[in-house]
């Protein structure tokens, strides 16, 4: 089903729907070129104006003309913090942490590993696997924190965007929109009289330099993806030990009208050497720096002080929360609530890939809050649906709601399986009940981009993915 350029305008009538931040049922939408052309509730009574209800003898329509979701449908859910090459370690990075000691630094030993032997084929294949994985778990549009930039040896490719145009691609294929945050990386760490340490290794991928150098080649990336509405060229600064202070206001300056994404705060460790460094939290460096704003969003900000809370707050500053993540790698739970009151908005994100469900990650920010402060109540299932929502943090901000003029975005959740059957089917049974396993369909600008019974040949794309890079690290092809 597909609302191209000209096409006849599509209609599905919702059995349940999330509008205006009520479920409402029996919701009609028309959709035409992609985007809401009619968002109709039935009234009270029960019929739709016009006497439309599929099945209605009165209808001036045939009921095959309306297409019934059953179940609850959502707006397109948005990922705002990505790293697709992550998908690769799933399952295999557990024996440092459940068999034995581990933190984020052994855990990053071994993204090292994936990150020194994919090239722009092997991610293209991976990275459409994984896409296709978030579409099936509803998401819309996805915020892909790009780094992986160059070839093994640092050098750039015939093609200086080369890596970031299989990530496009893959998007393409998938069917999911992509925000492309261009990251910049230039160091490996502070020293503490404020020395920067040279990229080594495989971070030798990730460096182009300096950040006018990092600029020029994002700046010839965002004019070739210029034409395409369903890709938007934003930034990214790595972290405040992966590029120096002085660097920082360049990446500000090439950023504007973009958004621009930071990891902040996620390691005590990164504050220990920031403070260190330049006697500043790494909020506050980035303050100075002139980095924070409505455009930005910081990620993870996981130990800050309340003066950091303030900066960020004060600043409107959005802040992405990746539960899954944090919790897999042992990072902490971020202060989401005191967040949000100092006037920070929250979004959401599954980072490297441990889950693909932002079910889990919305139910997560509640679920911890509790556990560390042992209360709870600290946000409504509406409040998660909103952040879950939040596509303008990454340039698409006419996504994120059924409702007229908008992106036709629908996430469809069964609410009889064995998750959500008896729970109300409503807002709660999404937040609290449903996984990504209960996504029925999935549309973004119009199309249909997964059905039940896509999940096998997702599964199959991914393991042939991940096998290839396997089959790299042995020096082997796979037959």
């Amino acid at each position: 089903m597909s609302a191209g350029t000209g096409s006849a305008p599509v209609r599905y009538l919702l059995e349940r729907a999330w509008v205006d931040g009520v479920v409402r049922d029996d919701v009609l939408v028309e959709i035409e070129d992609g985007r809401f052309t009619r968002v109709e509730v039935a009234r009270e009574s029960g019929g739709l104006s016009g006497d439309e209800t599929p099945g209605n003898p009165r209808s001036p329509r045939p009921a095959g003309e309306i297409e019934i979701l059953p179940g609850l449908t959502l707006p397109g859910l948005a990922n705002a913090h990505s790293h697709a090459f992550h998908r690769a370690l799933r399952g295999r990075t557990q024996a440092a942490g459940c068999e034995g000691p581990g933190s984020f630094w052994t855990w990053r030993d071994q993204m090292y590993a994936v990150a020194g032997r994919l090239d722009p084929d092997s991610l293209l294949a991976l990275a459409t696997g994984v896409y296709r994985e978030m579409a099936a778990a509803g998401i819309a549009t996805v915020g892909e924190f790009h780094y992986l930039h160059h070839d093994p040896e640092g050098r750039p490719y015939a093609d200086p965007n080369e890596m970031g145009l299989a990530l496009v691609e893959a998007a393409r294929r998938a069917g999911v929109r992509l925000a492309l945050l261009d990251t910049c990386y230039l160091s490996a760490g502070l020293g503490a009289d404020r020395t920067v340490r040279p990229v080594e290794g495989v971070q030798r991928r990730f460096s182009d330099g300096d950040a006018e150098t990092w600029a020029a080649r994002v700046d010839a990336l965002a004019a070739r993806t210029a034409r395409d509405d369903r890709t938007v060229v934003g930034a990214a600064i790595h972290s405040v030990r992966a590029v120096p202070a002085d660097q920082i206001p360049t990446i500000v300056a090439a950023a504007q009208g973009r958004p621009l994404h930071v990891h902040l705060s996620e390691q005590r460790r990164e504050n220990d050497d920031c403070r260190a460094a330049y006697a500043l939290t790494p909020t506050q460096l980035l303050h100075d720096q002139g980095a924070l704003g409505p455009m930005t969003t910081a990620v993870h900000a996981t130990h800050l002080t309340e003066d950091d809370r303030d900066r960020l707050g004060g600043t409107s500053t959005a802040v992405c929360l990746c539960p899954t993540t944090e919790r897999d790698l042992g990072d902490g739970i971020g202060p989401a609530r005191a967040l949000h009151d100092a006037g920070a908005r929250l979004t959401l994100g599954s980072d490297s890939h441990a889950v693909v469900d932002l079910f889990e990650e919305m139910r997560a920010v509640e679920l911890d809050e509790r556990l560390a402060t042992e209360r709870r109540g600290h946000w409504s299932a509406a409040a998660l649906l909103d952040a879950a929502t939040a596509h303008a943090t990454l340039g698409f901000p006419d996504a994120g709601a059924i409702a007229v003029g908008q992106r036709a975005d629908l996430v469809t959740v069964d609410t009889r399986s064995v998750r959500t059957a008896g729970t109300g089917a409503d807002e709660h049974t999404a937040v609290f009940a449903a996984t990504a396993a209960d996504v029925t369909r999935t549309v973004v600008d119009g199309r249909t981009v997964f059905r039940r019974g896509d999940e096998a040949a997702i599964g199959r794309e991914l393991d042939t993915a991940i096998a290839a890079i396997a089959a790299l690290a042995r020096g082997k092809e796979v037959g």
